[in-house]
């Protein structure tokens, strides 16, 4: 054989597979999987292993490597408590290594594809982007780049203490770090999005619950400024308790800084070698709780204010913005549960509350909806009517599809149920698919892709979804009989739900 033959012969055995596709990025080169349409690259390293000294401290530079890195399955999901059947946690193992994120992408593009960046929920406390739920293939069929990512949870990711705050140096941001991960994810696709054939000038992060949450905080954080270009908040709250890390927080409660010192003195741990000595599972107990304003911080730099002080001044970024809720969020949650959602009605004067049960129909309706309204409706709204009132485009939505197949007795569209028609996962549905389910995730698949391509969920074929308004509006409601424009169900009783968190308290 000749040289040149030798040569051939060894380029084509160093030829990628055309069921393992390769991409060059500024870390290496990955190898993915192709199947049919699609092409997934899974487990892909956006920074720095958060580990030993790097416990508490924001997100390090993405590691490197030589030759091909297998991108072919997923990676670690972050510390959190066992999973129990939670379609939105993904496969096990986990782990404090685990800032990766995943990416699919159409096995053709013509041309650079949107990107849609997932950021799932769970309470700040479980979940990853490695879920079936997220399997990003329905949404990459249309046209779309997905992004999904693992983001640290709990108190490794959310938390302060005296000791940590000592050995900082000056001026680095802290506490927020699970929020400083998806803003490294977020710079991470800016600078290698293109690779896959998106393009990085075209970026919309939704997310969901405290995923949904953590988009309204990107919206308001200096950090996160110019990294993306729409954003849509499902069932992401808006008036949550959020506190101080170093000073006290409503109602004279702890600074978060404080309650990080009387956790770890209960845990036996005092000086910062300690806590970063100490086993990953040792902070999951007792676990952390978003309602109770654990992990809702305010520090300053990542998170200067509350998200809706934020939005008030008119502060959040100027994207376009589409926010909604579920018909029946917190079905299961009453107003005398002793939590943080419980004790939002809790400084009611006997007139309100008087007010707010004969707007419901009567107190057996006002315990079983007022939650729902005060953590979802009431604040969805409220957010899309500011960010109308700061001259940005918004669209409000409710998702009222609920089966009689559901086994929960949910009277309505539970909490999170929405996800996978968004994702066209039916299969994970905790009921037997029908025809109105595929219609229904088939118009809001459209819906979320021309939003993310062109910034307005609007096109030919669907019902045309209004704009929502500063002041009365309107909203799209997706029920079982398809698509409606409605104005916002009961907005009577969201007006008197208003009054009571907007008034001055002592």
């Amino acid at each position: 054989m000749t040289i040149a033959g030798v040569f051939a012969t060894l380029s084509l055995m160093m030829a990628p597979a055309a069921d393992q596709p390769t991409v060059r990025i500024s870390q290496g080169v990955l190898t993915g999987r192709a199947e049919a349409d699609v092409v997934a690259f899974k487990n892909i390293p956006y920074a720095a292993p958060p580990t030993g000294a790097r416990r508490w401290r924001p997100p390090g530079p993405a590691p490197t490597w030589q030759g091909q890195r297998d991108a072919g399955a997923y990676g670690p999901i972050c510390i959190q408590a066992p999973p129990g059947g939670d379609p939105g946690v993904g496969p096990l193992p986990m782990s404090e290594d685990c800032l990766n994120l995943n990416v699919w992408r159409p096995a053709a593009t013509a041309q650079p594809a949107p990107i849609m960046v997932w950021i799932h929920g769970g309470g700040l406390v479980n979940g990853s982007g490695t879920a079936r739920l997220y399997d990003g293939s329905a949404l990459a069929r249309r046209g779309m780049v997905v992004v999904t990512l693992n983001y640290r949870l709990g108190r490794l990711g959310f938390f302060d203490h005296p000791a940590l705050a000592a050995e900082r140096p000056a001026g680095e941001a802290a506490g927020n770090y699970g929020l400083m991960d998806v803003t490294a994810a977020l710079k991470w696709v800016r600078a290698n999005i293109a690779a896959f054939g998106g393009d990085p000038e075209n970026v919309t992060i939704f997310g969901e619950s405290a995923g949904g949450a953590i988009v309204t905080r990107l919206m308001i954080s200096p950090p996160a400024r110019g990294l993306f270009d729409r954003a849509v908040v499902q069932s992401g709250l808006g008036r949550e308790l959020q506190t101080p890390l170093d000073r006290k927080g409503p109602h004279g409660a702890p600074s978060a800084r404080d309650r990080g010192e009387v956790w770890a003195y209960g845990a036996g741990l005092r000086t910062a070698a300690d806590l970063r000595a100490a086993p990953a599972d040792l902070f999951l107990t007792p676990p952390p709780v978003f309602a109770n304003g654990d992990l809702t911080l305010i520090d300053g730099r990542v998170v200067p204010s509350t998200v809706e002080a934020a939005f008030k001044a008119g502060r959040q970024a100027a994207v376009p913005f589409i926010i909604g809720t579920n018909s029946a969020e917190f079905w299961w949650m009453r107003p005398t549960d002793r939590n943080g959602y419980g004790q939002i009605d809790d400084d009611m004067t006997w007139l309100e509350r008087a007010d707010a049960v004969q707007a419901y129909g009567g107190l057996e309706a006002f315990d079983k909806l007022v939650i729902t309204d005060l953590v979802f409706s009431e604040p969805a709204r409220m957010l899309a009517r500011l960010h109308t009132r700061a001259g940005h485009p918004s669209w409000l939505y409710r998702f009222d599809i609920s089966s009689p197949k559901n086994p929960e007795p949910h009277g309505g569209a539970t909490h999170a149920i929405e996800r996978p028609y968004v994702f066209g996962t039916l299969n994970t549905l905790p009921y037997p698919v029908e025809e109105r389910d595929k219609k229904a995730s088939d118009v809001m698949m459209g819906y979320w892709t021309a939003f993310a391509r062109s910034g307005d969920p609007n096109g030919v074929g669907r019902p045309e979804w209004p704009k929502a308004r500063a002041g009365d509006t309107r909203l799209m409601n997706f029920g079982n009989t398809g698509p409606t424009v409605t104005p916002v169900p009961f907005s009577a009783r969201l007006d008197l739900l208003e009054r009571f968190r907007e008034r001055p308290r002592p």
